[in-house]
């Protein structure tokens, strides 16, 4: 009868732990609000997401600084570990942030990615629930976005937006189609919002038919 390994007295055989591919890392440079860092700390804890992203966020505590959020994205731009660096902001109506296409085009230049919202993020939140094609002030957007979710606070839930994501993402697309058919050029393309790019970038392109979690 033939002995069997441990018998013999052979180690055993190590099974050898499979090695989980890098994850990429990107970091997100918003505003000190509530509501874009909820949003992004939602998109964090989605699994998919976090098994293949190292997602961050930087806040800057002051609001209505476009350029300084471009100029602290180089700074980790050049960081061979960082794969991507994305800045949200706001255009605002009636008064337009200060150095906004200065923004942009050093942005550009240093392949920073934006995800621009017009005229503030209230608009993206307002596509998870329904199309919005009429032009909006940030008050009106904020109302708007507020009756909709019926929050009373600054902060959002983002388990209420989550599931409806990729709806926003096919409105927030159209409405880009539509101003650059019509050639309403930046900041004038309002309403409008980028954050369908940056759900791009982080989850691919994804068919209408599979589940938004």
């Amino acid at each position: 009868m033939a002995l069997s390994r441990h018998q013999r007295g052979g180690r055993p055989l190590k099974r050898v732990p499979e090695k989980r591919p890098e994850l990429r890392t990107i970091i997100v440079f918003c505003e000190g609000r509530n509501s874009e860092p909820d949003y992004i700390n939602g998109l964090k804890k989605l699994p998919h997401i976090a098994e293949n992203t190292a997602l961050s966020i930087q806040i800057h505590p002051e609001p209505g600084v476009p350029l300084t959020l471009v100029k602290r994205a180089i700074e980790h731009k050049n960081d061979p570990e960082v794969d991507e660096c994305w800045c949200l902001f706001d255009v605002e109506w009636p008064k337009n942030h200060p150095n906004l296409a200065r923004a942009i085009d050093i942005a550009r230049a240093n392949e920073v990615s934006l995800a621009i919202s017009n005229p503030c993020f209230e608009l993206w939140l307002i596509l998870h629930h329904q199309n919005c094609s009429a032009f909006l002030d940030t008050a009106s957007a904020e109302r708007l976005s507020r009756s909709l979710d019926g929050r009373t606070g600054k902060s959002i839930d983002p388990a209420v937006y989550m599931p409806l994501r990729r709806k926003a993402g096919r409105h927030a697309e159209r409405l880009d189609v539509r101003h650059e058919r019509n050639g309403t050029a930046f900041p004038h393309d309002n309403p409008s919002s980028g954050m369908y790019k940056l759900l791009r970038s982080l989850e691919g392109e994804q068919q209408d038919g599979r589940s938004d979690c």
